[in-house]
């Protein structure tokens, strides 16, 4: 069964997924339906979520780790979402970027940006899994889900951008 609550943000309200144990998505509720999640604002792994958000939006820079996560999609989806697991608080990488330090692991030793975009895309876990650290070639601003004001925002209060 999946769980969901909602937690407010300064960009709009955030809808959480959970199995019970682990966040399985994070996402702006204008973008994302709860059709056919439970909801069940008392589950400890979302009072845990909603902790470590204040002090993200506080501009704390709070350590992913603290909250258990599982994340479910292809292997190669998979790769790159840890990938950006790896992305420190106010930096941010491109789509080629980490194409190139994919395509070692890839069987044909090639991985293009434009397929990084497309599992950065459907990424299930914002700002956790911290996909909106990454940029498209030249700093540019480009591929975001909750819209990209709030990509913006959020690397703005990271100091990423000014």
């Amino acid at each position: 069964m999946e769980y969901c609550c909602f937690a407010p943000s300064p960009l709009g309200e955030i809808l959480l997924a959970s199995d019970g144990e682990a966040i399985t998505g994070l996402w702006f509720s204008d973008c994302y339906s709860a059709n056919g999640l439970v909801r069940d604002d008392s589950l400890p792994i979302f009072s845990l979520t909603r902790t470590w958000l204040e002090k993200y939006w506080a501009g704390k820079a709070p350590d992913p780790q603290e909250i258990p996560i599982s994340l479910s999609g292809s292997p190669f989806a998979l790769a790159v979402w840890e990938e950006l697991k790896t992305i420190p608080y106010g930096e941010t990488v491109s789509y080629g970027e980490i194409a190139r330090r994919l395509a070692p692991k890839s069987p044909s030793g090639k991985m293009s940006a434009q397929a990084v975009g497309g599992a950065v895309g459907k990424n299930p876990i914002s700002i956790i899994v911290p996909c909106h650290r990454v940029i498209g070639s030249g700093g540019k601003m480009v591929g975001y889900d909750g819209g990209l004001h709030r990509k913006t925002a959020l690397l703005k209060l990271e100091g990423a951008i000014k």
